[in-house]
């Protein structure tokens, strides 16, 4: 489908020949059993100063779209049509001048910004690196264009910065310095594939006002992939949806989220959790399961004080006087910023991070207190999923044992049993049985997600630690997988403590909520009082950035945060000034 000229709104460079363009693009992987059929004959464009945002669930073409205008795709892919940044043609270009190409016309931020960064480089080096290697600048002088872009960014301190690696930097500042390095060599496009997936709501605010910033002020080109429709919203001038291969509909924002014609995007925002709905939304009952407060709490957390101590440094103190209780039954949601504490309690409530002061106790018994072997027993009544599912998954081993693996561990069943509970995992969170036998890179981020989901719930266990366990999924597989999340929960009754910054997800789970800011906790209560009837500044400051998927209305939200943040003294995050053009050493 060719998205009609007329789509394109006035004062958004219409008139101005296409920065991107697909024409008839198709692309098909060869494979042990038979060729794959991955994008059907779609054509679309992003011109100057404009964000396309192109949304589907995960396997309906999005990334592998975006692949062929960097020429990234593996060597089994078949590409047919015609693929143009700015006036070139890609599938024409050699290796040579598609290296050139990259960077200098197109860049990329892509969705891990951990995996995207060399963790053996410094930021500086890699910033260096990249406008070194298209002759934009060398020495010292590369130096001063890299700490400029970091400047540009929003990035505090920039020429220390440039010296550190990117595990010291927070998930937000590792995402902007992605940015800086897309900036470097002043493309005509960007291609940001799933930029704000693993972010917070407040630092996905800001990311967002620098990308709005960036197009506005650099008048660059846009393509955004995404599947928080809240984002779309928030971003696009227009919309792409994609379903199996083919553009089923496409228009303005304000045309494809409010007003939608094809039956897939309407179940797509059908999908959509909605802060303020509470447990009643995507057909779930509105009355949760009793919760037993007259046992012993399936996790209790008191005064607990967490410090990690840095060789020939100050220890930092990363929890401070946090105290908290799960019940059984109960789902206990737990939100703050990247970098609050809140993974930090995760791991303490697994037993992997010792308390420095305080207990944190798992039915009533303290990791600490306990001999080797009955740890093992009380590990076994705990599931966990982390957030990231690249980093959590064996790239060796295939997913069948991936998924057994906890079974295989604590020795429970025989191989035919514990390969039938694989199975019937698979069909829960909706992968299909060929994936079994395949490894984590063969599938894609949202399915490694549903993979890890899949593992955590191997021993039916009794408490469930979840670190942003939807945050890589799409929207109506997410409403699945949270309907069966809470299905599983009210039937065997087990305890979470979930880790999210999606504030309406964890409004459609949590009983109670813990809000946490700096290692402590600042709010605390039922999920109605502190969602909805907010008392804590920080809280409301949360709030503020969840965006909506509705363009007007995000619009209003985006005027009042910025509003807010204006009467607290804080400045919105743009794009400041960047330099451009090559300088000499």
């Amino acid at each position: 489908m060719t998205i009609p000229t007329d789509a394109t709104p006035s004062g958004l460079g219409g008139s101005e020949p296409a920065v991107l363009s697909f024409q008839d693009l198709e692309v098909q992987f060869a494979t042990d059993l038979g060729e794959v059929r991955a994008v059907n004959g779609i054509s679309m464009e992003v011109h100057p100063g404009e964000v396309l945002a192109v949304v589907g669930e995960s396997g309906s073409g999005k990334s592998v779209t975006s692949m062929t205008a960097l020429g990234l795709l593996p060597k089994n892919a078949r590409i047919g049509g015609v693929v143009r940044v700015t006036e070139k043609d890609v599938r024409q270009l050699d290796a040579r001048r598609l290296r050139q190409m990259r960077g200098k016309d197109v860049a990329m931020v892509f969705q891990e910004p951990q995996t995207a960064l060399n963790p053996v480089l410094t930021i500086g080096d890699q910033l260096v690196e990249a406008l070194q290697l298209h002759g934009v600048a060398y020495g010292n002088a590369a130096k001063r264009r890299a700490a400029d872009l970091l400047a540009a960014v929003g990035i505090p301190e920039p020429a220390r910065r440039l010296k550190q690696y990117p595990h010291e930097l927070s998930g937000g500042q590792r995402q902007r310095v992605v940015i800086a390095m897309a900036l470097s060599c002043d493309p005509k496009v960007i291609i940001a594939d799933e930029p704000t997936t693993a972010l917070d709501v407040t630092v996905q605010a800001d990311i967002l006002d620098l990308l709005r910033s960036l197009k506005e002020k650099l008048n660059t080109g846009i393509l955004l992939i995404t599947h928080n429709m809240g984002v779309v919203a928030d971003m696009a001038d227009r919309v792409a949806v994609m379903y199996q291969g083919d553009v089923v509909e496409v228009g303005s924002a304000e045309q494809v989220l409010v007003y939608p014609q094809h039956e897939y995007t309407r179940r797509l925002l059908d999908a959509v959790p909605r802060l303020g709905a509470g447990r009643a939304q995507l057909g779930i009952a509105a009355e949760a399961p009793p919760i037993i407060t007259d046992e012993v709490p399936a996790l209790e957390v008191k005064n607990a004080v967490v410090e990690y101590h840095r060789l020939g440094k100050p220890s930092f103190r990363a929890a401070e006087d946090v105290s908290f209780t799960v019940h059984q039954g109960e789902i206990v949601g737990l939100v703050g910023e990247s970098g609050s504490g809140k993974s930090t309690m995760a791991k303490c409530a697994l037993g992997i991070l010792p308390p420095t002061s305080g207990t944190v106790a798992v039915y009533g018994e303290d990791f600490n207190r306990l001999k080797r072997k009955d740890r093992k027993a009380l590990q076994k009544r705990i599931g966990v999923v982390f957030q990231d599912p690249a980093a959590s998954l064996n790239p060796r081993v295939p997913v069948g044992d991936i998924i057994a693996e906890p079974m295989v561990i604590h020795k429970v069943g025989t191989k035919t049993e514990r390969q039938r509970r694989v199975y019937e995992l698979l069909e829960a969170v909706e992968l299909p049985r060929a994936a079994f036998n395949r490894f984590p890179h063969e599938l894609s981020g949202g399915q490694r997600q549903r993979v890890s989901i899949a593992r955590a719930l191997s021993l039916d266990p009794e408490l469930l630690v979840a670190d942003e366990p939807t945050s890589a999924l799409d929207v109506s597989v997410q409403a699945s997988v949270l309907k069966m999340f809470m299905t599983l929960q009210a039937e065997f009754r087990f305890a979470c403590l979930f880790v999210s910054h999606d504030l309406a997800v964890i409004d459609m789970l949590a009983h109670h909520v813990v809000v946490m800011e700096n290692g402590r906790v600042v709010e605390q209560g039922l999920r109605e009082q502190v969602l909805h009837e907010p008392r804590e500044e920080y809280t409301k400051r949360l709030l503020a950035a969840a965006p909506v998927p509705n363009p007007e209305e995000q619009r209003r939200r985006r005027e009042q945060r910025h509003a807010m943040l204006a009467a607290f003294g804080d400045k919105v995050v743009e794009i400041g000034d960047v330099p451009h053009g090559p300088e000499g050493p």
